[in-house]
């Protein structure tokens, strides 16, 4: 069974286009095939298994077309898979292609022809070629394992490099012969940064540079991609190497993702799929991120893309889900002053007021009686409070956010809450889901003395660390200051 290029690539490690046509043509034939369907599928920045099909059609006496005039079709890597799901290979595609594919089925794959499609004859000879390297790759392996002494690995490896720069001229020949073609463009966009050899120092010229190696391979990442070439979204490269980048590169402060986000998405500006999927997909990590923060990010986006138009594949409706979103998000995103609450104490029935509350810093604490992982995570806050947080300074203001006054009383006796100050919204009058986007409990929020947000989402276990970070920093920042003074 032919080896997919995702794959193959991975044992790696990891011009503009003009077409007088739409759509394309694929005239398949595949003697010994008598009842099956072939199906056409894609990739969509991802690989296997999220693939989607988008065409199909029933062999008769061995042979298929597949046809679209579809004017939004720009080509990619798409997969022919039969009925079986087992039968399936590898194409090239590109707007206005109409190639015959020829593949017996009794020597499949090793017979496949592409008639009127030179790059995929191209393409064959890679893949020929990138077996043969693979298994190469595993007998130099297999040669490492039973390396007996440093002469016979290094011996070994140097073999292995040799191979390596046979693969990367091959590729490099390759697209300087064929500039512009897809897979010029996957050779180009697979590349990694090639760090220069020997020491590097700072501006000074004698400090050797410790990130030098980062910065350059930081800096020269993107080099090889072509933002403005939507093929390359319906291949499985982009979200592999967006995520290299945002986790491995991309320093997780909010600041910093906001710069590498306007970055790319300034470089997919004018494509379609590409600027699609680049803000889709920057979105979707800022979500899903278990950053403090990140949802800062997420605002950002919101403001300066979707409500400026540019998440033009949604609906009305939809884009309200992401506006409406961002605003419940957007009074509460760190370094903000925390919403005012003023709900009545559950034992005194006194107003209590957040901002009235004088400590160093302010623990907010939405909870429920009722709530099994509140009933874990409060007696922890209690020992976590009682054993550090109450010496830095720390008071406690709880929001109990159901059930009534008896209930919520006995839950602060039984976990020796009676030291914090404990409140209720029996009325539903201060509108705190909002304010402080509360929607699962505990949900616990960290003020400083001038009651700006340091800290969401936190727990027992992080609070004491964040409160710590925040005195060192203001340290260094009290001793810089100090240092500026003449």
């Amino acid at each position: 069974m032919k080896q997919l290029l995702l794959i193959a690539l991975l044992i790696m490690g990891m011009a503009g286009q003009s077409f007088g046509k739409e759509g394309y043509h694929i005239h398949l034939k595949m003697p010994g095939v008598k009842d099956s369907m072939v199906f056409l599928a894609h990739y969509y920045g991802v690989n296997r298994p999220k693939i989607f099909k988008s065409d199909s059609a029933h062999f008769k006496n061995g042979e298929a077309d597949l046809k679209s005039n579809d004017p939004d079709f720009v080509g990619g890597i798409y997969i022919l898979f039969l009925s079986d799901y087992k039968t399936n290979f590898e194409v090239l595609m590109n707007k206005g292609d109409d190639m015959t594919i020829t593949a017996p089925i009794k020597d499949f794959p090793e017979d496949l022809k592409f008639t009127n499609s030179p790059e995929n004859t191209r393409f064959e000879d890679y893949v020929k070629y990138l077996k043969d390297y693979g298994a190469q790759e595993e007998k130099y392996k297999k040669e490492l394992a039973v390396a007996t002494s440093k002469s016979d690995t290094d011996a070994v490896r140097k073999k292995a490099v040799v191979s390596s720069k046979e693969l990367n001229k091959y590729r490099s020949d390759y697209e300087a012969k064929y500039p512009g073609t897809l897979l010029s463009k996957i050779f180009k966009a697979i590349e990694s940064p090639e760090i220069p050899e020997g020491d590097h120092f700072l501006e000074d010229g004698k400090t050797k540079d410790s990130t030098f190696n980062y910065k350059f391979y930081k800096k020269h990442f993107w080099d090889g991609f072509d933002f403005q070439d939507d093929r390359l979204i319906y291949t499985p490269l982009y979200d592999a190497k967006l995520e290299e980048y945002f986790s491995k590169l991309v320093l997780p402060w909010t600041d910093s993702v906001e710069k590498e986000a306007d970055v790319l998405l300034k470089k997919a500006k004018g494509s379609k799929d590409v600027y699609h999927y680049t803000l889709w997909w920057l979105t979707k990590y800022v979500e899903d991120s278990k950053v403090m923060g990140m949802d800062e990010v997420f605002v950002y986006l919101v403001e300066n893309y979707y409500m400026k138009g540019d998440a033009f594949w949604l609906t009305n409706d939809e884009l309200s889900k992401f506006i409406d979103r961002a605003q419940k998000i957007a009074p509460n995103v760190i370094g903000n002053l925390a919403p005012e609450i003023k709900l009545p104490n559950v034992t005194t029935k006194k107003e209590e007021s957040v901002h009235d509350l004088k400590a160093k810093y302010t623990l907010i604490v939405f909870y429920s009686p009722n709530c099994g992982h509140c009933q874990h995570e409060i007696p922890k806050l209690d020992s976590a409070y009682r054993a550090s947080l109450k010496s830095k300074g720390v008071k406690i203001f709880t929001v109990a956010t159901e059930t009534d006054d008896t209930t919520i009383n006995k839950f602060v006796k039984k976990n020796n809450m009676e030291d914090w100050t404990n409140t209720w919204d029996p009325d539903h009058t201060s509108d705190y889901h909002n304010k402080f986007d509360v929607y699962s409990t505990p949900t616990i929020y960290l003020l400083d003395e001038k009651k700006i947000i340091k800290g969401k989402r936190l727990d027992h276990s992080n609070i004491g660390v964040l409160i710590d970070m925040i005195e060192k920093n203001k340290a260094k920042e009290k001793e810089k200051k100090e240092g500026a003074k003449p």
